[in-house]
């Protein structure tokens, strides 16, 4: 009676433990649905807010955790059925994507029995293989490259002679291109401070202190300039720039101060233009109007932007051009967006503020306009002119009329009247999109620019002075050109790396992002 309570026991046990495998599966399998339906309704539909990317980073984090939480209750559930002896029913996953298959494949081939396990019979024939792929990672192999530089005497003259040093970024320098490429690529594009390399180097069996891999980034900063030079002429050469600007913290003595960094794209595939992108990246102490007239002195052209009041100067009569501006319909949609966030308000209960009829209604006529801007992504700029003119205007001209007559029933105190003027007091540069097809109707090309430095501050925290936030600024430029142009920047930057220095000045085009054409072999060049 105690052996069969027991086994009944086990049983009940193992029991529960698959049906709480269920739920956590199952919880994860809807968590997995809601991120896929809320990604495929921002696809369709944009990007609704500032916090509509924060929810999406939340949701996956939830998943995340559930995905794991789900794994550990099948593997309990796995080994209390193991315990009573029966079989567990696997719960319901989404389905595993096959491993590629450009990946080498190890065959790992288990000894199959010599005789028959039930009569003991040898003659045994092979009916066929189950094959389990498991993905595996192989840790970082570190190896020493020794150049040896023969050394011969004439015996006529009596002259020794020998090859020359191989080239290497830092004067006297140890470190190759494929690593030199890694230490910058994980600090400006994976964001992974140098201190935390030096750790993570250490704990591998390799010692390259801070100081070390300062000196590297420095002396690979100095190395990229003339492709930095290039880039950033070939961006303020553009008919038309977005531009943005973030924050970033510099320290500054016994302190930090809130610097900018600036940028400006240039971008023409939205209207099929032949030139390839490119992003430019400054960086400063303040945001005084000063520095984007700096930054653009030899620039005219259109420039998409938010309505920031330094950029006013870039738009006077100057002598070096004519700046014509072009304002983001995503920031005055946000504005108000936040008056008639229907979600925000479901959250807050009973501390919600009221839904605004207006904002609800401009919204609902704004993204009609983003609607029929998307069926004319990537045509050429006069049949987007001459779809904007057939649909898009008669709405504009609707939206402009509209606005103006809610504006005259509004008081100066009324919530949603700071959105409705700040669209009509900058009508014009607002509707710049209906007198020229390569004007975008957002500016978030330069926002996507942006994301970078965005995530990396929580990373770092701050930049530790200015020259460092310029050459942040400058590697960013090599790195979001390189992903502008569909190429690996770290590939990229070792291929560059191994062969700027022997690579003639005249050609030196060759090897930005756009033209770059990666070498059979890499090999270390000579010094001239």
């Amino acid at each position: 009676m105690i052996l069969v309570e027991r086994a009944a026991r086990i049983a009940a046990e193992a029991d529960a433990t698959g049906a709480k495998a269920d739920l956590t599966s199952t919880e994860a399998l809807i968590a997995h649905l809601k991120l896929a339906i809320e990604k495929l309704r921002r696809a369709l539909y944009g990007s609704r807010s500032e916090r509509q990317a924060r929810l999406l980073d939340q949701m996956e984090l939830e998943l995340e955790e559930l995905e794991a939480a789900a794994s550990e209750d099948e593997a309990a559930a796995q080994a209390a059925a193991a315990q009573a002896s029966r079989t567990v029913r696997q719960p319901r996953r989404p389905s595993r994507r096959p491993l590629p298959e450009h990946l080498p494949r190890e065959r790992v081939v288990i000894a199959a029995p010599s005789a028959c396990p039930c009569c003991g019979s040898a003659k045994l024939s092979k009916l066929g293989e189950d094959v389990t792929e498991t993905l595996e990672v192989v840790p970082r192999r570190w190896k020493v490259i020794q150049t040896i530089r023969e050394r011969f005497a004439c015996r006529e003259c009596e002259r020794i002679t020998q090859p020359p040093a191989p080239f290497h970024v830092v004067p006297r320098g140890f470190a190759g291109p494929q690593l030199l490429a890694t230490i910058l690529f994980d600090k400006f594009a994976q964001h992974l401070p140098l201190n935390r390399q030096s750790e993570r180097f250490a704990r591998e069996g390799i010692a390259l202190s801070v100081s070390t891999l300062a000196d590297q980034v420095g002396a690979c900063t100095a190395a990229l300039r003339p492709l930095h030079r290039l880039i950033e002429a070939h961006v303020l050469a553009a008919e038309r720039l977005h531009g943005d600007d973030t924050t970033v913290p510099i320290l500054a003595k016994g302190r930090t101060t809130t610097g900018r960094i600036w940028t400006y794209v240039r971008d023409d595939r939205p209207f099929g233009g032949p030139d390839p992108p490119a992003a430019l990246f400054y960086a400063s102490r303040d945001r005084a109007g000063q520095h984007p007239e700096r930054h653009l002195i030899g620039f005219g052209g259109i420039l998409q932007a938010d309505a920031y009041g330094g950029y006013n100067g870039l738009y006077d009569a100057r002598p070096a051009g004519t700046v014509t501006p072009a304002f983001c319909w995503a920031h005055a949609r946000r504005k108000f967006f936040e008056l008639a966030d229907i979600a925000r308000s479901a959250r807050r209960m009973k501390n919600a503020a009221v839904i605004s009829p207006i904002a609800l209604e401009a919204v609902r006529r704004i993204d009609a306009l983003f609607a029929i801007e998307r069926g004319l992504h990537g045509l050429s700029a006069a049949e987007r002119l001459e779809g904007r003119r057939r649909e898009s205007a008669p709405l504009v001209a609707d939206l402009e009329a509209w606005l103006r007559d809610q504006r005259s029933r509004l008081s100066r105190s009324a919530a949603v009247a700071e959105p409705i003027d700040y669209l009509l007091r900058r009508w014009p540069a607002f509707i710049r999109f209906l007198d020229d097809g390569r004007v975008c109707l957002t500016n978030n090309a330069a926002e996507r620019a942006l994301r970078g430095f965005a995530l990396g501050r929580k990373a770092w925290l701050f930049a530790g002075s200015d020259r460092g936030a310029e050459r942040a600024a400058a590697v960013a430029t090599l790195i979001t050109t390189a992903k502008l142009n569909d190429v690996d920047p770290q590939a990229w930057l070792a291929d560059v790396l191994a062969r700027i220095a022997n690579h003639p000045a005249q050609q030196i085009d060759e090897l930005l992002p756009w033209n770059w054409r990666p070498a059979a072999v890499v090999t270390l060049p000579q010094a001239a």
